[in-house]
């Protein structure tokens, strides 16, 4: 049965406050629910349907509680428009600085992203790319927000994040010889570029692009060029950049 006590927990993980006191984030969705039971997170609670059990016999040795209940309960406690026979608390991995090789590692840094959704998506995008880790400066939106991780599609539990002040991040790396990429207007032309195997590329912010101070510390300026005729869009969407990039890195 699902208390109302349980139902007020879920509801709270759309703040991040709560998220933070409790160190728990949300889940939803029999896919992602699937990804969160196969990944090396911890489960709290999964709140499901006895269908659900059934198909996952295996679960009660990947959850600490398992509430079973009806699909007009879980729409009640769910936070989509359209809740399917799933759904987790799920702990939060801390914010740990993971290990990096900067020599030999290819590595996205977030400056300022908003959009839950641009999020999410450039965490799925690194993982189709190999790439194991994402900086985020610490004005980004939380990984932890339920709309990030619907819209990484299971990349949130596979591709580390990390939340730093990202100038002092990019201006040690900076100093030890890394590339540091930036996508600008003025930048020279990304397919026509020589670009290496490892490195940091910038994203910057929905609408104000890359900060002042971050662009400073960028040594190798690219641009993604139209091929639109006439007056076309004054710009991409950053995901939409971040996979220009990514894909156009790896094929080189």
């Amino acid at each position: 049965m699902l208390s109302k006590s349980k139902i007020k927990l879920i509801h709270s993980l759309n703040r991040k406050k709560d998220r933070d006191e409790s160190g728990f984030f949300l889940v939803e969705g029999i896919k992602m629910v699937e990804e969160a039971l196969s990944s090396v997170f911890k489960i709290e609670i999964l709140v499901c349907t006895n269908k659900f059990i059934e198909q996952h016999p295996d679960i009660q040795f990947r959850v600490k509680e398992i509430i079973e209940s009806d699909k007009e309960s879980i729409q009640k406690a769910s936070l989509l428009q359209n809740p399917q026979d799933a759904l987790a608390i799920v702990s939060q991995t801390r914010n740990i600085r993971p290990e990096l090789n900067l020599q030999n590692e290819l590595v996205l840094a977030l400056d300022f992203i908003q959009d839950p959704g641009n999020l999410g998506t450039i965490l799925r995008i690194a993982d189709w790319f190999g790439i194991q880790t994402v900086i985020c400066s610490e004005n980004t939106v939380d990984v932890y927000n339920p709309k990030v991780v619907q819209a990484s599609m299971g990349a949130v539990f596979r591709v580390k994040t990390w939340y730093t002040n990202l100038g002092d991040f990019i201006s040690k790396a900076a100093k030890d010889q890394t590339p540091v990429y930036g996508t600008f207007l003025e930048g020279k032309n990304i397919y026509n570029e020589a670009l290496t195997s490892n490195g940091i590329i910038v994203l910057g912010n929905e609408g104000n692009g890359i900060s002042p101070e971050v662009v400073t510390l960028i040594s190798k300026k690219i641009y993604i060029p139209s091929f639109s005729f006439g007056k076309g869009s004054e710009s991409l969407n950053v995901a939409i950049a971040t996979a220009i990039c990514c894909s156009e890195f790896r094929r080189r």
